[in-house]
């Protein structure tokens, strides 16, 4: 898995609508894809701990949060979006996988004049710990009806991942439990385990893809939270590259070949465990009857995520050269030497990409250059004195004029605009003089 920079991260996700839904956690996956999608930076600290704000990095609260009292109990509701010209993410709060505020999500999504791509969906602790002690029991009939439900409203088209439930610490603190639960830590890290065996059979059951988040969290305690449930900006990054790298390879692009981020998330395949954390499932046919493509085919070609260069004309013939004059002065070769690429300016935490390999103790050896490197200086040799008469191949260079509106394409999720009309008032002609 590479690093995805922020440019390759809007080519991705070009003209293709998101949906996460699922509790805070969720929040800052959606929050930490929004940031992604407009600069290369991590989320601060407070706006990993802040909810229901009214604005976020360009985006919109929608419904509930800030515009309604605050509370933590299980009727609370957010909705957040974030549209730019090329790209519409939303955000759907839920404190329960399944029940009626979920199946009128559902219906909304289905109505909308703009059809998902992708669904990134999680729900879990607060189905465990707020229900009751029948609540496993209830969770996993929701968690039936609830994919049941999608396969009956997303079109085929449409890509959905199951989020598992990232490890819970031994003490917990979060919001979404009651005061007299917090001596259910244990339990709760237990349950969750217990949780996520039973979605991920689920999802698979019927044809979702399912991204183990708890498997590749698992050795990341140190980047989580003191309340022992949520997760710091670099695992939030981490998570973002590990669901674009699942979009990329569910879609068929093929990533740009750089180093990848943190070896620790591939533990697995050092020792040659059987599973990774990430099962894809071909989501073209939902029938979990579905045939394995035969080994005898050949293996299907990836896209590549930026486009390959055109091939160019043959340049015409050059001209014989001239004798080159005596010069009574030897010619020297004028040096140039290469400054670095400029850093980019953020208001945020700029993210490198060796940060943010430090960060997760990654044993991979990263290149610490951008751009690229050069031995030596960069030498013109001396070029051959110009004819003086006029030649029948020269050629007049295009003229470029400046100053002029670009003409940008039109986005499926902006409005189109007229220009305004201009208020200034035009002169009245004058009479034309009678003959006399």
């Amino acid at each position: 898995m590479v690093h995805l920079l922020s440019s390759e991260v809007r080519q991705l996700l070009h003209n293709k609508f998101v949906v996460v839904l699922g509790d805070s956690v969720q929040r800052s996956v959606y929050k930490d894809l929004v940031l992604l999608l407009q600069k290369d930076c991590l989320l601060t600290h407070r706006q990993l701990k802040v909810k229901g704000e009214m604005s976020f990095e360009q985006d919109e609260l929608v419904v509930g949060g800030q515009k309604s009292p605050m509370h933590n109990r299980t009727s609370y509701r957010e909705v957040r979006q974030y549209c730019s010209g090329h790209h519409l993410v939303r955000f759907y709060f839920l404190t329960r996988v399944y029940n009626e505020y979920v199946q009128g999500v559902l219906e909304e999504l289905q109505a909308d004049k703009h059809t998902p791509d992708v669904v990134i969906i999680n729900s879990c602790l607060w189905d465990i710990s707020r229900y009751g002690q029948d609540s496993v029991r209830s969770y996993r009939e929701n968690l039936e009806n609830l994919f049941r439900h999608l396969g009956q409203v997303l079109p085929e088209s449409c890509l959905l991942v199951w989020n598992t439930a990232m490890p819970v610490g031994e003490k917990i603190t979060g919001g979404f439990l009651l005061p007299e639960q917090q001596s259910l830590a244990l339990r709760l890290r237990l349950g969750v385990i217990e949780a996520n065996f039973y979605s991920s059979a689920e999802a698979g059951k019927h044809g979702f893809d399912v991204l183990d988040l708890h498997f590749h969290f698992r050795h990341a305690e140190k980047h989580r939270q003191g309340d022992g449930v949520h997760w710091n900006q670099y695992a939030h990054r981490q998570l973002s590259q590990l669901l674009l790298a699942h979009v990329a390879d569910a879609w068929g692009v093929e990533l740009p070949n750089r180093d990848p981020v943190g070896k620790w998330i591939k533990a697995g395949r050092a020792t040659g465990e059987p599973g990774l954390g990430v099962e894809r499932q071909a989501q073209a046919s939902r029938d979990p009857q579905v045939l394995l493509p035969t080994p005898s085919l050949p293996p299907r070609r990836l896209r590549p995520l930026l486009p390959l260069p055109t091939p160019r004309l043959p340049l015409p013939p050059l001209l014989p050269a001239q004798p080159r004059p005596i010069s009574p002065h030897p010619v020297t070769s004028p040096q140039f030497s290469f400054c670095p690429q400029d850093t980019y300016f953020s208001s945020d935490h700029s993210f490198q990409s060796d940060q943010f390999l430090n960060y997760f103790h990654s044993d991979v050896p990263s290149s610490t250059q951008t751009g690229f490197d050069f031995e030596g200086d960069f030498m013109f040799s001396p070029q051959p004195p110009r004819p003086s008469f006029p030649t029948p191949y020269q050629q007049w260079a295009p003229v470029v004029h400046r100053g002029f509106p670009r003409n940008l394409p039109r986005g499926p999720y902006v409005p189109w605009r007229r220009r305004p009309k201009s208020h200034r008032k035009r002169t009245p002609a004058l009479p034309e003089p009678r003959p006399h």
